[in-house]
């Protein structure tokens, strides 16, 4: 019998842990609540976590924080549960590597929602957007290590690059010179739809532009379709180990 997918929840609200926790394992999800991130790199540390529900303000190391060190170390799936409307804190938040976000106050029924997609998202593309398995890839004279997710420009110099710009420049380099809409992007970077008004992908393509040192008034590497999404423009030379 397959085991249950298990789920760490980060937040210092014993309310809404024990809410979440039974609301989650009455849906059949192995479930692990914790107050703060030393409790949270303990529980990781004695057993596999399939999905980590991190919330942002935390006493000790706050959520952000807490995210981009584990994110340093692993790809485990992170939702960040943020304060409603707070846009910077939710960009923030992927920027430091989350695959997503659930303004406060939210249903748990909606928490469920999400962790579902983005657990069948990291293990199962769609059969025509499944990435290459080589180790590097290379364009425009830059190398992407994606064992190590490490990414160096032409100069030799290595260049930072955050959980959702990896992800990002992943899928695009994984298919080159094919228009992808918002709708396909969130869906691969962050597992759920585009809702109206939402420009958290324009944000992160700008952003990762900038990485790239394309320049944003002329790009060369990252190019707008208008009406249809982005393309991206470069040859990828795929190298195994």
């Amino acid at each position: 019998m397959d085991r249950p997918d298990h789920i760490l929840i980060v937040d210092d609200d014993a309310e809404i842990r024990s809410l979440l926790t039974r609301y989650l394992e009455k849906n059949g999800l192995r479930v692990t609540a914790v107050g703060d991130g030393r409790a949270m790199w303990q529980a990781l540390d004695r057993a596999t976590v399939d999905l980590l529900v991190l919330d942002l303000m935390l006493p000790g190391d706050d959520g952000l924080t807490l995210c981009r060190t584990l994110r340093a170390r692993s790809d485990l799936p992170v939702i960040m549960l943020t304060a409603r409307g707070d846009e910077t804190d939710r960009i923030v938040g992927l920027e430091m590597g989350a695959d997503d976000y659930l303004p406060k106050p939210f249903s748990a029924r909606e928490l469920l929602a999400r962790i579902k997609v983005i657990l069948r998202r990291t293990r199962a593309l769609p059969p025509n957007l499944k990435p290459q398995e080589e180790h590097l890839l290379r364009f425009a004279g830059w190398t992407l290590d994606t064992a190590r997710r490490r990414l160096v420009a032409p100069d030799g110099e290595a260049a930072p690059i955050g959980g959702v710009e990896y992800k990002l420049l992943r899928v695009f380099l994984d298919h080159p010179n094919r228009v992808l809409d918002r709708d396909q992007l969130l869906d691969l970077t962050q597992g759920r739809e585009a809702e109206p008004l939402d420009r958290s992908i324009d944000v992160q393509i700008s952003r990762l532009r900038r990485r790239l040192r394309d320049d944003p008034q002329s790009p060369q590497l990252l190019k707008t379709v208008r009406g249809e999404g982005y393309v991206f423009t470069a040859t990828v030379d795929q190298v195994g180990r």
